[in-house]
């Protein structure tokens, strides 16, 4: 079974949602743009596509930056800067570490289940949008994101090079809100969901599109059965 570290790096500063593409605008600013992990642009037309190892999120009020797998080995080249002074749109902010946690987690899929919640989940692409809003009946359009939502996690699983040997088991148990919300001069559907599978997932990774800008962050709700 794999294990990954995950470093999860909290600011003691306050942002508000909307900031989160101007932290990290601000992040790859400092550790340089040479550094493609922070960003995954390889020029200004082309991506490199794959899971992101370095993503950007607000927990609790903080900006925050959650470095997965191989992603740990390269933020030092933000922290290698003898300030952290970066600009959050046009407020200049110094970055102080308020809390920084490096737990390692082994990942395999379980006999038993786990209870999740995921927030702001842009599970819909274009294609996917119109064959989600032609269907009609409600418990066939939980179906269809319980599609959508397997395919996320086994993206995740190819991105930290884990070979999911085992069928995932996964149900979504309640949507608990649905709302449109912007993304890169767009207007995309995001859902608040809870859900149970049997694969395990740290917390704070991100699921679906617009993970590396906070979009689909993964909690554990304890109790598990």
């Amino acid at each position: 079974m794999p294990k990954i570290r995950l470093l999860r790096i909290q600011f003691d500063t306050d942002i508000e949602a909307y900031e989160i593409p101007a932290f990290r605008g601000g992040v790859i600013a400092k550790a340089g743009n040479e550094h493609i992990i922070f960003h995954n642009h390889l020029n200004d037309r082309e991506f490199l596509y794959g899971y992101p190892v370095i993503q950007y999120k607000r927990i609790g009020k903080n900006p925050a930056i959650i470095c997965i797998d191989y992603g740990v080995d390269e933020i030092h080249h933000l922290f290698n800067n003898q300030n952290l002074s970066i600009m959050i749109g046009q407020h200049p902010v110094n970055l102080v570490v308020k809390n920084l946690q490096m737990p390692q987690y082994n990942l395999q899929i379980w006999e038993k289940s786990f209870d999740y919640r995921l927030y702001n989940w842009l599970a819909l692409n274009q294609e996917n949008y119109e064959k989600y809003q032609a269907i009609q009946d409600d418990l066939m359009r939980i179906e269809f994101l319980e599609n959508v939502l397997k395919a996320n996690i086994i993206s995740f699983a190819k991105g930290v090079k884990w070979d999911v040997e085992k069928p995932i088991s996964l149900r979504i148990d309640e949507v608990l809100k649905s709302k449109i919300v912007p993304y890169k001069q767009q207007k995309l559907l995001a859902f608040d969901i809870r859900f149970r599978t049997n694969a395990f997932l740290p917390d704070f990774i991100g699921l679906g599109k617009g993970v590396s800008l906070g979009f689909g962050t993964v909690s554990q709700v304890k109790n598990n059965r």
